[in-house]
């Protein structure tokens, strides 16, 4: 299996490879002047994104956001590292 990430004249030469990977559900990064541009990606998985964003899942921030937070104070230890001779 090819590394998952083409240049875009890599991509163009190979695109019958690019889109075989996609189809066997390995999103491929094409990158433009050394930087990701586009990804391609089977129709499934397309909509299978697609499916999440309309019932309204929440995104990975969303989740993060919703992590109990405390008020800042936590208890210290009273002990002290000990002392270690090299």
């Amino acid at each position: 299996m090819p590394e998952p990430r083409w240049s875009l004249q890599e991509a163009k030469n190979s695109f019958s490879a690019v889109v075989d990977a996609a189809l066997h559900g390995y999103p491929q990064t094409v990158t433009k002047r050394g930087k990701p541009a586009v990804v391609v990606l089977s129709v499934q998985e397309y909509e299978r994104l697609n499916q999440r964003d309309a019932v309204g899942a929440p995104s990975f921030v969303d989740h993060l956001m919703f992590i109990p937070q405390d008020d800042g104070e936590f208890e210290r230890p009273s002990t002290f590292p000990r002392d270690v001779a090299f």
